[in-house]
């Protein structure tokens, strides 16, 4: 028995936020102290690193939630799928819902509980529930459905990707430029074919990476000591990702018999495109190769950092043909990998 991903969805949000936009913000250092240059000379460093040009925030009326729900109802339609047969609801997240200019998260019930009462899932034997495990949720849901079906227990499964970050980053935080909103799902199925979820692997590193991302006060020396935002040592992720992630991404390749020469596509975390091109020829320097040119789709330079749901937003994409020059194939083989908060890093050998 194999799984099979059958369905996929995503929710981009309508609200772009331009790289210009930035421009009257008050940035400052982790230590309160300004930046020793203006706003455009912080945007065009921002923008050479990063590639971001633009990202994307919900409307005022959604919630992660919500567009999490969008983005199900997306994959439940592709796969055809009655969502009644449903066995799992999974729900990828880090920070649950919390509203417009709001400072409270809500978590209860669970988003995976409302993204079942929203979808009108009657079943009560569809257990629905959240996993926290930084950007790499969303692959780690999958890896989890997986063992879910491969012990026999479950047949089909919702796997959902949802982050709403625009709503706790610190404005006076260039790496605020960095976030956005957004919801991908799939829908995972048992099968007989040969296509389908070929090796993983999972990792956390702990033991002095645990405070690299963390939530924290605001840059600004003034601003209120209780509230908190999302924070980072991105210097400190940049290095520990190029050292990991193409190691993790090896052993995964390995485990699943496949050669580095199968590979047509690698669906990495769109966290910094400078930071994952380093990834991608690093692993590919491990089997003694360079990558393709169109090895790493990308959607970072439009859409941002949503976190969880980069990847299954990306490979939606893909899948409906919606990103020039970048397509699948029956019996192509692929892999999923993502590094954040934890710090966590995992990865998928996939078959289409």
């Amino acid at each position: 028995m194999n799984c099979k991903i059958t369905g996929t969805g995503s929710y981009i949000p309508n609200v772009i936020t331009r790289n210009a936009d930035f421009d009257k913000h008050e940035f400052f250092n982790l230590d309160g102290s300004t930046f020793p240059h203006d706003n455009e000379t912080t945007i065009r460093k921002f923008k050479a690193i990063t590639g971001i040009e633009e990202r994307r925030y919900l409307d005022e009326n959604l919630n992660t939630s919500d567009i999490a729900v969008i983005a199900s109802q997306k994959a439940i339609e592709s796969s055809g799928i009655d969502p009644e047969t449903l066995d799992y609801i999974i729900v990828a997240h880090n920070y649950g819902d919390v509203r417009s200019n709001s400072i409270q998260s809500d978590t209860v019930p669970s988003l995976a509980t409302r993204v079942k009462a929203h979808l009108r899932i009657k079943n009560p034997k569809c257990v629905g529930y959240d996993l926290l495990f930084g950007c790499p949720g969303w692959i780690e849901g999958l890896i989890q459905a997986q063992a879910f079906i491969k012990a026999g227990i479950a047949k089909k499964c919702l796997i959902i990707g949802a982050e709403a970050l625009s709503r706790v980053v610190d404005k006076h935080d260039r790496d605020s430029m960095i976030f956005s909103d957004g919801a991908g799902a799939v829908i995972l199925e048992a099968s007989e074919s040969e296509s389908g979820i070929l090796s993983h692997e999972s990792a956390t590193y702990s033991f002095q990476e645990s405070e690299y991302i963390y939530f924290g006060k605001s840059n600004h020396s003034t601003a209120p000591e209780e509230i908190r935002y999302i924070k980072m040592h991105g210097r400190k992720i940049y290095e520990f990702a190029l050292v990991n992630v193409p190691r993790a991404m090896k052993e995964c390749l390995e485990n699943s018999g496949k050669s580095i020469k199968d590979l047509k596509k690698v669906f990495i975390h769109q966290a910094n495109e400078k930071m994952d091109h380093a990834i991608i020829q690093r692993f590919y320097k491990l089997h003694g190769m360079t990558p393709p040119d169109d090895v790493m789709p990308m959607t970072i330079h439009e859409l941002g950092n949503s976190s969880v749901a980069t990847v299954p937003t990306l490979f939606d994409l893909v899948q409906r043909g919606k990103i020039d020059n970048q397509k699948l194939e029956k019996g192509d083989v692929v892999m999923f990998a993502s590094v954040g908060a934890g710090m966590n890093i995992n990865a998928i050998t996939y078959q289409i």
